[in-house]
């Protein structure tokens, strides 16, 4: 079955259009659906990928799982791309803003993304592989058939390997060696002993650790209060917010949200709730300045502005010193809203 879908998603990329449900083994004159928008580039044709070994990776800008592979994905782009080797990237998104392909075309050159990426928003190319994982890697060998797959982190060498197979088998001469990779910021692996703490979302949907008092409620203006004392990956909020399905908008200056981790990094996915706008915001680490434990989009004093939907990195401790803290960030203007909590 997944072979199937490899030769008709390599249809679909001939005229570039994704098809709604699940893709058959039809001609590409007859696939429906939306057109599939390109970044870096032109669609990649079939007659592009003939002959070719293909990595398809899935992914979502704001992932950190996904940007701890992005070293790797870049070195092996540029190692073998010489030798056979073409890696797209399928941009798939889990939080609304991420449907914005000005948002994802800026990670692109923020993160030197030089291969396609194909804009995946209604799902379709996802559902076509029945993929459930941000990131997943597929590699196809130079008949288009998936050979070797791998979810989330880790496996490098070995799926180093399996490209070097697979580019033998296709007529090329790759070396023995493994690509060197220098991971910087969040590309940085996990610090996986001193990991306690979850992704957790903040909209109702998917939150789990939810601690202020009387609870979530959907889509209303409430004021939250945060409880005196939070147990290990609780989260709460203070002040005015709305809480919808994906994330909590603040409505007023002043709003707080609390979480108690642990773990090496604490990461925030936020956004404003217009662009060309910068919410300033101070973070507090047990009541302090995070100092040194700052991260790339904080300060010594903790301070930063929301200005981009992304990530921010908000703390990055030394490895060895870790134990559970309670971080407080405070929000000095409305309209912020914020998704997720996730950790390295």
């Amino acid at each position: 079955m997944k072979q199937r879908i490899i030769a008709t998603f390599a249809a679909l990329l001939a005229i570039g259009a994704m098809t709604m449900g699940p893709i058959s083994a039809r001609s590409a004159d007859m696939a429906m659906g939306d057109a599939t928008n390109w970044l870096n580039g032109p669609p990649q044709t079939a007659g592009d990928l003939r002959g070719k070994v293909v990595i398809i990776q899935f992914w979502t800008y704001t992932c950190v799982n996904w940007r701890r592979t992005l070293p790797y994905i870049r070195a092996w782009s540029a190692k073998y791309r010489g030798l056979g080797l073409v890696v797209i990237g399928v941009h798939t998104p889990e939080f609304d803003f991420e449907e914005n392909i000005d948002n994802v075309r800026s990670s692109l050159g923020e993160m030197h993304i030089d291969y396609p990426v194909a804009i995946d928003n209604q799902h379709a190319i996802w559902d076509a592989f029945h993929n459930v994982y941000w990131p997943a890697l597929y590699l196809l060998d130079a008949q288009g058939r998936i050979r070797y797959q791998q979810f989330g982190e880790g496996e490098y060498a070995r799926t180093e390997r399996e490209i070097q197979k697979l580019l033998a088998e296709s007529g090329s001469h790759p070396a023995g060696d493994l690509a060197k990779v220098t991971p910087i910021g969040a590309e940085i692996p996990a610090d996986i002993p001193n990991l306690k703490s979850p992704e957790t979302y903040v909209g109702y949907a998917t939150a789990t650790g939810f601690a202020s008092k009387g609870g979530a409620v959907p889509n209303l203006r409430h004021e939250y209060a945060a409880p005196k004392h939070l147990s290990l990956n609780e989260w709460a909020l203070s002040g005015p917010w709305t809480v919808g399905r994906q994330a909590a908008l603040l409505n007023d200056a002043g709003g707080k949200i609390a979480y108690r981790f642990r773990a090496r990094d604490l990461n925030l996915i936020m956004a404003p709730s217009a662009r060309g706008t910068a919410i300033r915001f101070r973070l507090l680490i047990d009541g302090q300045p995070p100092g040194a434990a700052h991260g790339e989009d904080i300060d010594e004093q903790g301070y930063g502005a929301v200005s981009e939907a992304r990530m921010y990195q908000l703390i990055r401790q030394q490895s060895g010193k870790i134990a559970e803290r309670e971080s407080v960030v405070e929000f000095y203007g409305p309209g912020v809203s914020v998704y997720d909590f996730t950790f390295g």
